[in-house]
């Protein structure tokens, strides 16, 4: 589709979540604005230098749709697939990714797994 995400791709396989992990970083996500705004641009190389950046530091954040609210499933899922980050849940205009951080020490979100 857009000829620069190949450069992004990581061919990593993205972070299985059961609903209880999906449930948490709601929970967490909760106060959270969002960091990320995709406007009348689309996905750009410049967006998704933001959202890896954002995800590196935060790990949780909130990407929201002004533009292209027809097409957000879509665009959700290649923003994942470029930036190796997890969907936790799209509500409305807003979706809510999740990337936790591969240094431990750095994380900020501790999630369960059973």
């Amino acid at each position: 589709m857009i000829e620069f995400l190949s450069n992004y791709c990581y061919y990593k396989r993205m972070m299985d979540l059961t609903s209880k992990q999906r449930k948490e970083l709601e929970k967490a996500s909760h106060t959270l604005k969002p960091v990320v705004i995709v406007g009348k641009n689309g996905i750009s190389e410049s967006l998704l230098q933001m959202v890896i950046q954002c995800l590196d530091t935060h790990e949780l954040i909130k990407v929201k749709f002004d533009e292209f609210k027809d097409e957000k499933r879509e665009l959700v899922e290649t923003i994942c697939n470029a930036t190796d980050a997890t969907v936790v849940r799209i509500i409305g205009n807003i979706a809510i990714l999740f990337k936790q951080q591969e240094d431990p020490e750095k994380r900020k979100i501790k999630i369960t797994f059973d």
